[in-house]
């Protein structure tokens, strides 16, 4: 079986010059970190000016559960202990 409408190499080549990886443009926030153009900065949360994302609140909570399965997880070491006895 033949290929009746073989593209030529030219062709090809034009149609694949735009499949190449471009470098993010990266701009700087008010605090001084780079970040994604139109996006939150990854560092304070800001975007044009204002906290869209409460990392203060966000790394608080991860803390808070992370202590509760701590403690959960030792409950549990307690518990399993006193039945091997």
């Amino acid at each position: 079986m033949v290929v009746r409408m073989r593209h030529t190499r030219a062709h090809t080549g034009n149609r694949r010059s735009h499949h190449a990886i471009k470098a993010q443009v990266l701009s700087v926030c008010e605090c001084g970190a780079k970040r994604v153009s139109h996006r939150a900065c990854p560092v304070c949360g800001r975007y044009k000016g204002r906290v869209v994302i409460d990392l203060l609140g966000k790394s608080q909570a991860r803390t808070a559960k992370r202590t509760q399965l701590k403690n959960k997880r030792a409950v549990q070491e307690g518990t399993k202990s006193e039945a091997q006895k």
